[in-house]
């Protein structure tokens, strides 16, 4: 048997190597068990819920709660999901926005002079912390439904730390070709177009610089924002550049057909989350969904907007069949998450932590936004109803997941503190 040792030799020291399989010690190196890397994914919905029915018995909280009709489907995996009242993004003051300040919490008066201000998204921080090795940092899907879904101003969910907005993909087919299909220019042509965007970007820079000497302090501000947003195209071209040479993954799913809407848009757009998981082509995904279209695909003929004034007769039932919908449609996501393996044996599922609701509760009120989570990914206690104090900041939950995940981040938004029920 070679029984020759190793070692790094030093002035001072000779020190041991450890057992190195590429220096012949195969036989006692252990097999490497990659960790599955953790994942975020964040559903909204506009135009609220069904007060009355989708909410359960603020009475039976803790692990003992029942569901509640509208979200009955969910039954099978009620030990995996928590639901959480009482929480909201004090500064929303707009009934018909559902999406706008969810994942943010920002105050939209904060910038003097400006009737319009946000700030940085949940996604956006976990994607700087999940998105450093995937070839997309983030992912935002998104539907061309956006008027008759109760959303309001917005891109998608995702807003960059400018707290301007950033755009999303707004069907399945430009999903599955944005995560699956390869550029055939030849690499030469690309290379040359990054380096051409990156000579544009130097000079646009450089005229920045030759201006910025004098300014007011307003005018500087606005060059200052100006310049962040060059960097953040710097940012986005160097992730270009790295993986310039690096096919795309092999799609698990098919190509989908065009023009899908309302409830067959909705599951693929999570049946290609899943695809975009399973693939590691991003970890962090965000998806503003469709209301006005889904009722369309139900065969309800109500407005959105009429549906979400309801009261007890056709646009309550319309309410509540769309709830029921959501929430067969969420079970299975839950269920594709929960059916893919990882290399280590254990489930999708395990390292994903998904958010789900919306900025509205319900009609025009914006306190207690539906809010269910679910997934091993941001070591949560699941499988309860958690009834926390009115008004509680929902930018607490989003900071309780970001922590969750390794994000250590003291706020986020308008946020007071983790949600320490919530935490495992």
């Amino acid at each position: 048997m070679n029984t020759r040792r190793h070692f790094l030799r030093s002035s001072t020291a000779l020190i041991a190597l450890p057992f190195l399989e590429s220096l012949g010690f195969k036989a006692f190196a252990a097999p490497a068990v990659a960790v599955p890397p953790k994942r975020m994914i964040f559903l909204n919905f506009g135009w609220g819920v069904t007060n009355e029915t989708w909410f359960p018995d603020v009475k039976k909280t803790g692990p003992d709660w029942e569901l509640s009709e509208g979200l009955k489907s969910l039954e099978r995996h009620r030990k995996d999901i928590t639901v959480v009242q009482g929480c909201s993004n004090r500064f929303s003051n707009e009934a018909h926005w559902g999406s706008t300040f969810w994942l943010t919490g920002a105050n939209r008066y904060a910038e003097p002079g400006q009737s319009f201000h946000n700030s940085i998204s949940a996604d956006q921080v976990a994607a700087a912390h999940l998105g450093m090795d995937t070839r997309f940092a983030s992912l935002q899907l998104n539907t061309p439904d956006v008027q008759n879904s109760g959303h309001g101003p917005g891109l998608s969910l995702a807003w960059d730390a400018r707290g301007k907005p950033v755009s999303g993909l707004e069907n399945p087919v430009a999903v599955f070709h944005r995560l699956f299909s390869n550029d055939t220019t030849p690499l030469s042509e690309r290379q040359a177009m990054l380096a051409e965007k990156r000579s544009i970007l130097d000079a646009v820079r450089e005229d920045a610089r030759r201006v910025g000497t004098g300014l007011t302090k307003t005018d500087s501000d606005k060059l200052q924002e100006y310049l962040q947003g060059i960097r953040d195209i710097e940012t986005r071209l160097g992730k270009d550049e790295q993986w310039l040479t690096v096919p795309k993954a092999k799609p698990p799913v098919d190509e989908p057909k065009p023009g899908l809407a309302g409830k067959d848009e909705i599951r693929v757009m999570y049946d290609l989350m899943v695809a975009a998981l399973q693939t590691d082509s991003t970890r962090v995904l965000t998806y503003r969904q469709p209301v006005g279209t889904l009722l369309q695909s139900l065969g309800l003929k109500l407005a959105p907007h009429d549906m979400s004034h309801y009261s007890p007769g056709d646009r309550m039932a319309a309410s509540q069949k769309r709830d029921a919908t959501q929430s067969e449609l969420l079970a299975g996501l839950i269920d594709k998450l929960k059916a893919v393996k990882e290399t280590d044996g254990s489930a999708l599922f395990d390292h994903v932590a998904l958010a789900y609701g919306s900025n509205i509760r319900s009609i025009h009120y914006l306190d207690n936004c539906p809010t269910l989570l679910t997934g091993g990914g941001a070591r949560l206690k699941l499988g309860q109803h958690l009834v926390l104090p009115k008004d509680t900041p929902l930018a607490n939950i989003w900071l309780t997941l970001l922590h969750g995940i390794g994000v250590e981040a003291e706020r986020h938004g308008d946020s007071s503190g983790v949600v320490k029920e919530l935490q495992s």
